[in-house]
C-alpha cells in the first residue's frame, strides 16, 4: 500500500486526470456491458446513477472544486492571552502544494494571496507542505508566494512534502541537498521558518511565542519533532506561569503524543490531512479514524485546530473546500 501511494505521488499533476477519465470510462463500459447481458431495470438505474455520481464528483471536482476557496473565521480565547493582543489576527493556512498549480490553475494561487492580504492579518502562519515533491516547484511561483503580508510577519514549518521524501531513487546526499534548497527558498520568500525554534512577538511590554516543530508525524511520516527545543522554558510543562504560545505542527497527531504532555502552548495549528479532499454536507470520511482530523478540538483551556489546507497532490476536491482560516486572539475574562 505505501509502495502504491509513493508511485502515485511520483505522477504529474495532468496524469492524475488522465487516470481518472480512464478508471471511469472503464466502469462506464464495464457497466454498460454488465446491463446488457443481465437485463435486468433495477440494476440498469442503480448502476447509472452510480456512475454519473462518479462522473459528476471528477468533473466538479477537478475543474471547480479545487479552485474554489473559502475564509473561514475562528476566534480562541485564553486566560493567558496578554491585553494588547486582545483581537490579534492570524491568517493560517497550509498545504498549498505549489507543484499543483501549474498552467490556468496558477489563477487559483494568486487568487488565494490575494485573499489572504485582504484579511489584514497581523501575522501568516503556515503548517507546511508547501511543495508536492521538489524545491523548484517553489521556484517557479516565488514571486507570488513573496506577495503574502502581515505586519509581525509571515513563520512556516515544514511538512512532510518538504523533506525530499518522494525524490524517487535519490540518494541522501541529494535528499539533504533537496531538502536545505526548500528550506532556503522559503527563507527567501520572506517567511521565517520555525524548525523546533521559536521567536517572541513583542507589543510594547508585552509578548506571545509563535513556535514550531519539525514534522513529526505517525509510521513512514518524518518523526523529527523537538517539543523542547521548539519553545522557550518558560513554555515547558513544569512551568508556573507559562506565557501565550502558539504551536505549528504539520501533523496534528503529534498534538497528544507530544504537545499536550510537554508543554503549555494554548492553541495548536496543524494541516496534513486535507479532509480528505472530500466531503458530503461537511462530513469527511476520515473522521472515521481515530484522532483530531479536521477543524477544532479542545482539551481544557487549549486547543488544536487541523485546516483542510488549500491545495492538493491530486488537483480534485469535493465537499472539502479550500479554505484560509482567520483567528481572532481575545483575552478571556
Amino acid at each position: 500500500m505505501v509502495t502504491v501511494a509513493f508511485l502515485i505521488i511520483l505522477l504529474p499533476i495532468t496524469a492524475y486526470i488522465y487516470i481518472g477519465f480512464g478508471i471511469l470510462t472503464i466502469l462506464s463500459v464495464g457497466a454498460w456491458y454488465l446491463c446488457k447481458r443481465r437485463k435486468s431495470r433495477w440494476l440498469r438505474y442503480t448502476l447509472t446513477s452510480l456512475l454519473a455520481l462518479l462522473w459528476y464528483i471528477f468533473f466538479y471536482g477537478t475543474y471547480i472544486g479545487f479552485g474554489k476557496i473559502e475564509v473561514n473565521h475562528l476566534t480562541f480565547a485564553s486566560k493567558e492571552l496578554p491585553v494588547t493582543f486582545d483581537g490579534y489576527r492570524i491568517v493560517h493556512i497550509s498545504d498549498l502544494h505549489v507543484g499543483s498549480y501549474s498552467g490556468w490553475r496558477e489563477d487559483i494561487l494568486r487568487r488565494a494571496v490575494d485573499s489572504i492580504n485582504a484579511q489584514q492579518p497581523d501575522m501568516i502562519v503556515f503548517t507546511g507542505d508547501l511543495q508536492n515533491k521538489t524545491p523548484d516547484e517553489i521556484a517557479d511561483h516565488k514571486d507570488l508566494l513573496s506577495r503574502l503580508h502581515a505586519i509581525d510577519g509571515i513563520y512556516a514549518v515544514l511538512g512532510n512534502h518538504d523533506y525530499a521524501e518522494y525524490l524517487r531513487g535519490a540518494d541522501e546526499a541529494t535528499k539533504a541537498a533537496n531538502c536545505q534548497l526548500t528550506r532556503e527558498l522559503i527563507e527567501s520568500l520572506g517567511w521565517t521558518l520555525l524548525l523546533n525554534d521559536y521567536r517572541v512577538v513583542r507589543h510594547g511590554t508585552d509578548s506571545i511565542v509563535i513556535a514550531g516543530m519539525e514534522n513529526d508525524g505517525e509510521g513512514r511520516f518524518p518523526q523529527l519533532g523537538d517539543v523542547k527545543r521548539a519553545i522557550p522554558p518558560s513554555a515547558q510543562y513544569s512551568s508556573p506561569n507559562p506565557p501565550f504560545t502558539i504551536m505549528l505542527e504539520h501533523d496534528p497527531s503529534s498534538w497528544r503524543r507530544k504537545i499536550l504532555p510537554q508543554c503549555h502552548a494554548q492553541l495548536t495549528l496543524s494541516g496534513h490531512t486535507h479532509a480528505m479532499q472530500f466531503a458530503i454536507f461537511g462530513w469527511s470520511p476520515i473522521q472515521l479514524t481515530c484522532g483530531e482530523t479536521v477543524g477544532l478540538y479542545r482539551e481544557g483551556h487549549r486547543a488544536l485546530y487541523v485546516s483542510k489546507g488549500l491545495g492538493g497532490v491530486i488537483p480534485l476536491r469535493f465537499g472539502a473546500t479550500g479554505e484560509i482560516t482567520v483567528i481572532t486572539l481575545r483575552k478571556a475574562k
